[in-house]
């Protein structure tokens, strides 16, 4: 059970599908998404291109979804280079519990 001030996210993890890349993607590269924070590993990069692309999906896929959200089901995205086989997979890996107070210095219950 959550206190009232907390919530739950899923933790991600972005990874390269695909084949006949023309972009720098490469099988495999991937990073995590934990909370707010973009998580690469060490030497890690990812195109700012494909990055841009996928930001606005991110947040969505954090949060509880229904089960017919589309959401909830879909999690392969195109390279936004047309001329590229790459593929994003966007794969929920784990939850973990925020604190509203962490996350903004808007009170509970205050009107916007």
């Amino acid at each position: 059970m959550l206190a009232p001030d907390e919530f739950e996210l899923y933790d991600l993890e972005v990874t390269v599908e695909g084949d006949g890349y023309i972009c720098r993607h490469h099988q495999g590269h991937s990073f995590r998404v934990e909370g707010e924070n973009l998580v690469f590993p060490e030497g890690g990069s990812f195109s700012m291109y494909a990055l841009a692309a996928l930001l606005p999906l991110l947040p969505a896929k954090e949060r509880m979804t229904a089960e017919a959200d589309w959401m909830t089901t879909d999690s392969l995205i195109a390279c936004p280079d047309p001329n590229c086989g790459a593929r994003f997979r966007i794969k929920r890996v784990g939850k973990r519990v925020e604190k509203h107070g962490d996350c903004t210095v808007v009170k509970l219950g205050e009107p916007n």
